[in-house]
């Protein structure tokens, strides 16, 4: 009787050992340990045995199409309900060759729809020269689009089209934008329509557009963007237009590197307005030829302050010479550039500091061309201040720093 319970033991042993050396090794254990491990809420996978001339394959396959977290949720919701609104616009105009032969040259772009009445907003540089534009829409209808207005220094254009069930962009706030907030870029890089790329706000500052012009608070984003994404949206985690694509730092490479920027939405509906009330953007100037200061220039022909904009000439009959405010007197040379020294030295406007041409252009595209503002200088060594009545720029290119 003693002896029963070691044989059991050793039984036991025995048939442990077994288990773990023999069937273990084959695998035959695999089908029960899974079941017992995965959630009976989870779908089991399956084997599915294939076989041909290069053999038999045995492929793992899940029984059922994952579900999304949360975060792929949110990007399927943003892509579903920005995609209808964002249209890809192909811009054609004519070369001639060695022989002034007609040589067709295409130009893509991006843009997005502001209403059923099928007006388009994009970048200027997307249409400038294009004596053929065309939109195609989500639904891959295309359209010929009309040129309804043009702002090259805000680099927006409005176009329009006649078509059906178009499906209209929501246009957020750029105001109180904060870097690391989530955004969005849709648009037709590389031609490839319908591309959505993700990422963060990286900052908010002040650059030159692609022609030179000045582009303020622009959004800058490490979001994807290639060439054709220019005039797509930029999105916020809602799916609403927070700004409008415009151009990449690339260092010479025709590619995204991490740095794209947009125009805010903000300054779009401003440039809108104006189309809406006067066909044209009534653009706010001053009328004068500005010098930028710094702290070298300022020591050297010894301003009163190391910081703002020095007045080199006043237009004419312009806001600025009915105002009373002075030009330079002297010509001197900064480099190999004649400058005119002697004028008024802008230090603020409206109370803003004014500390350099961006802070000026951000206080002016603050009002509108009729707009009283308060302009202060030094006169010498005199501090003063000007009520001076903006003018409007007409969308009129003149050479030198014209503010």
């Amino acid at each position: 009787m003693k002896l029963r319970p070691v044989l059991l033991v050793i039984l036991l042993l025995s048939g442990f050992y077994y288990v773990t050396t023999h069937v273990a090794s084959t695998g035959a254990l695999a089908p029960w340990l899974h079941r017992a491990l995965v959630p009976a809420t989870e779908p089991a996978a399956h084997v599915k045995k294939g076989g041909g001339a290069l053999g038999s394959f045995d492929l793992t396959e899940a029984a059922a199409a994952p579900a999304y977290d949360n975060e792929e949720l949110q990007n399927i919701a943003v892509y579903k309900k920005a995609l209808p609104s964002v249209v890809n616009i192909t811009s054609t105009q004519v070369r001639f060759d060695f022989f002034y032969g007609p040589v067709p040259q295409q130009g893509q772009g991006s843009g997005f729809i502001l209403d059923k009445d099928g007006l388009i907003l994009t970048n200027n540089h997307v249409i400038s020269d294009g004596q053929k534009i065309e939109v195609k829409l989500s639904d891959k209808h295309t359209y010929k689009a009309q040129v309804i207005g043009v702002d090259p220094n805000h680099d927006l254009a409005l176009l329009k089209i006649s078509a059906p069930n178009l499906i209209p962009a929501t246009l957020a706030e750029s105001q109180g934008l904060v870097v690391g907030q989530r955004v969005y870029a849709i648009g037709n890089p590389f031609g490839l329509q319908g591309t959505m790329t993700r990422g963060i706000i990286s900052a908010i500052r002040s650059i030159r557009g692609p022609q030179g012009n000045p582009i303020e608070d622009a959004i800058q984003t490490d979001a994807a963007v290639n060439p054709g994404n220019s005039g797509g949206p930029l999105l916020n985690s809602k799916g609403e237009v927070i700004g409008i694509t415009t151009l990449i730092a690339n260092n010479g490479a025709d590619q995204s590197s991490g740095i794209g920027f947009a125009i805010p939405v903000n300054t779009a509906k401003a440039v809108l307005d104006d189309f809406a009330k006067y066909g044209r953007v009534r653009r706010p100037t001053l009328d004068i030829v500005t010098l930028p200061i710094g702290p070298d220039i300022a020591e050297q022909i010894g301003l009163p302050a190391d910081y703002g904009i020095l007045i080199e000439r006043v237009l004419p009959g312009g806001a600025a010479e009915k105002a009373g405010l002075k030009g330079g007197t002297q010509r001197a040379y900064q480099g190999n550039t004649p400058v005119m020294l002697g004028g008024d030295l802008i230090i603020a406007m409206d109370g803003q500091e004014v500390g350099s041409p961006q802070d000026l252009s951000a206080a002016m595209n603050s009002h509108r061309a009729g707009d009283e503002v308060t302009v202060t200088v030094f006169r010498g060594r005199k501090k003063m201040d000007f009520k001076v009545k903006l003018g409007d720029a007409k969308d009129q290119q003149t050479p030198g720093q014209l503010t």
